[in-house]
């Protein structure tokens, strides 16, 4: 029996050679004095090799400025930086990991198996043997939600609605698209005859000047390329909001230049002529949505942003400890996602009308003109679109919610920032943290980076101050929560009936305004093994994967003030869940794809 030694600072780990492949993974030490029922904890968080012994302090949250370990930490980074190696797998494209290291793999590999899930979905549905007739009115595609597995999305009584097709632009999957109004796009072919009945009387002077007009531009998919059957619109649309707080898209243009080919579609137009043209306005959005809002700005920035944070953090550092609960599966679920789903005949190929390599394409785009400190910030990204102000569109729950949750992340972050770094000095001292930086923004590298733009420190070439450091650990833990719950988990509800949101659709669209019928509308509905394969799919990203967020799979941060501010973050996000909760009992269309409860730690599905 011990006799009393006095605090506990410092342990040692180390393991012999005698199984060579016998690796040693450790999460952490506790140490419980049972006379004092005193707790001592040393997170470690690495596998324990036989060729190294291992010095862990208390808590292990350290700057490297200050750790009389720095050779070991140093070789252990350099180790690090092997596993970690950036490729751009496709010119343009965010940066990822240049194969999986083993310490990322799936800790539950069958739940993680995309086409074992689906074969077992099938199979247990039954659903492939029960489809045996040809689809001739819009009821008959409702025949796909009788089966286990395939609820009745919410989106199939009111999809033909306008309020239901605005609503969309509000809380559906891609809510990042609408913009206030100020001027009316040269390139859209409106004026105040066309639109006056759809204004509540208004000009569309006087509709802008009451912030009632809102408006959508998908410039970015022009030109894309599709196969022969079908084609892609890079439309333009506006929006108004009624007196009694209802938006109504009131203008839709398929198509970016005028002509008279490329008619504005109007809400009193023939009623599956009008129907017709938002199929194909929600056919271009789902591109976007799929290719950007989902998987380039979520999935690959942060997959760039995970590998960077292995090769310079030492899992050591506090800010390491502060991001890693975020990156759990991100790195393995892309590789697997991007080898199943973006395949040459994969997912993308079978059921989007752009394919993958339009997806690609789409990804470069985006990604040129993606900003950390522009759409990597909610409060920035709302304000470049006009829509910062909570009494513009009161009813656009993703930015009520979104900002809520922002709020919450920034306090977190901000109170563990400022117990590390008491000084700017601090910030400047700390060479794991710039040289993060570095790789992150791609400076004086030579070597395959993130190059992001925006970072916050552009003007310096360095981080100089803990707002500058906020800034940026609130825009990761965001995104890697709330932006892709937001973007994520109600797709099925949004593609699993396609007329809603169809991800392809056959033919070509519209280019006049003769009167269609319902028999027109279902020749662009594509066949049953393609919805098939798209309900499947969208039912298995919108499972959740892993735990809420604040509710970390793995805790990483022990220190007194990290544990009290991670308390807070929880009893925030729960004042917020209430909340949440309580509006949506009072709205006809709840939204709760931003309820905390339901956000998960980080991208891993």
């Amino acid at each position: 029996m011990l006799g009393d030694f006095g605090p506990i600072s410092r342990i040692e780990i180390w393991r012999d050679e005698a199984a060579p492949w016998d690796d040693w993974y450790v999460d952490y030490v506790m140490i419980a004095h049972v006379g004092s029922k005193t707790k001592y904890y040393f997170p470690v968080h690495r596998w324990i090799r036989s060729y190294r012994r291992y010095s862990i302090k208390e808590f292990d949250v350290v700057l490297p400025q200050h750790d009389d370990c720095h050779a070991a930490r140093a070789d252990e980074l350099k180790e690090k930086r092997m596993l970690y190696e950036f490729v751009r797998q496709v010119p343009g494209l965010p940066t990822q990991v240049k194969t999986l290291p083993v310490d990322e793999s799936f800790s539950n590999e069958y739940k993680w198996n995309i086409v074992q899930r689906k074969v077992q979905m099938l199979t247990e549905s039954a659903i492939t043997k029960r489809i045996i007739y040809k689809w001739t009115k819009l009821d008959d595609i409702k025949s796909m939600f009788k089966f286990k597995h395939f609820p009745v999305p919410s989106s199939v009584e009111e999809w033909q609605t306008d309020e239901h097709f605005a609503r969309q632009r509000l809380t559906g999957v891609n809510a990042v698209m609408i913009r206030l109004c100020e001027r009316i796009p040269d390139n859209l072919d409106v004026d105040d005859q066309m639109l006056r009945p759809f204004l509540e009387d208004k000009t569309i002077v006087q509709a802008i000047s009451a912030k009632k007009l809102f408006y959508t531009d998908h410039k970015l998919l022009k030109g894309l390329a599709t196969d022969e059957h079908t084609e892609l619109c890079s439309p333009l649309a506006l929006f108004y909001l009624r007196n009694d707080g209802t938006l109504v898209p009131v203008a839709l243009q398929l198509f970016q230049e005028k002509a008279p080919t490329n008619p504005v579609f109007l809400p009193s137009d023939p009623k599956y002529t009008w129907l017709l043209a938002k199929m194909w306005y929600n056919n271009a959005d789902a591109q976007y949505h799929q290719a950007l809002t989902h998987l380039g700005l979520t999935h690959l920035v942060m997959e760039g942003v995970a590998v960077c944070t292995h090769r310079n953090l030492s899992p050591s550092h506090p800010m390491f400890r502060l991001l890693a609960p975020h990156f759990l599966y991100i790195i393995a679920i892309n590789t697997r996602g991007l080898s199943v789903l973006m395949c040459d005949g994969g997912w993308i190929d079978k059921t989007l009308a752009m394919k993958s390599t339009g997806t690609f394409e789409l990804i470069r785009r985006g990604f040129s003109e993606w900003r950390m400190d522009g759409y990597g910030c909610l409060p920035k990204e709302l304000e470049a679109r006009g829509l910062l102000d909570p009494n513009i569109l009161p009813e656009y729950y993703y930015r009520e919610d979104g900002l809520a949750i922002y709020r919450a992340i920034r306090e977190y972050v901000k109170t563990i920032v400022e117990n590390f770094y008491d000084t700017d000095d601090a910030i400047l001292r700390d060479d794991e943290l710039q040289s993060w930086r570095k790789e992150l923004a791609g400076v004086d590298c030579q070597h395959c980076t993130c190059a992001f733009k925006g970072v916050p420190g552009e003007r310096e070439g360095r981080f100089s101050s803990s707002g500058q450091l906020v800034d940026t650990f609130t825009s990761i833990i965001f995104t890697c929560s709330v932006g892709h719950a937001a973007a994520n988990y109600q797709q099925y509800d949004e593609y699993a009936f396609p007329p809603n949101y169809p991800a392809m659709l056959n033919g070509r669209a519209p280019r006049d305004k003769v009167a269609r019928t319902e028999k027109d509308i279902m020749a662009t509905i594509p066949e049953q093994d393609v919805l098939l394969d798209t309900m499947v799919v969208t039912k298995l990203l919108s499972d959740m994967g892993t735990n809420r967020l604040s509710d970390f799979e793995v805790q990483y941060l022990f220190d007194p003030v990290s544990v009290s501010a991670k308390e807070k973050l929880r009893e925030d996000l729960d004042e917020i869940s209430v909340n949440i909760k309580e509006r949506n009992r009072h709205l006809k269309h709840p939204f709760t794809f931003l309820d905390p409860e339901f956000i998960p730690n980080s991208i891993s599905i």
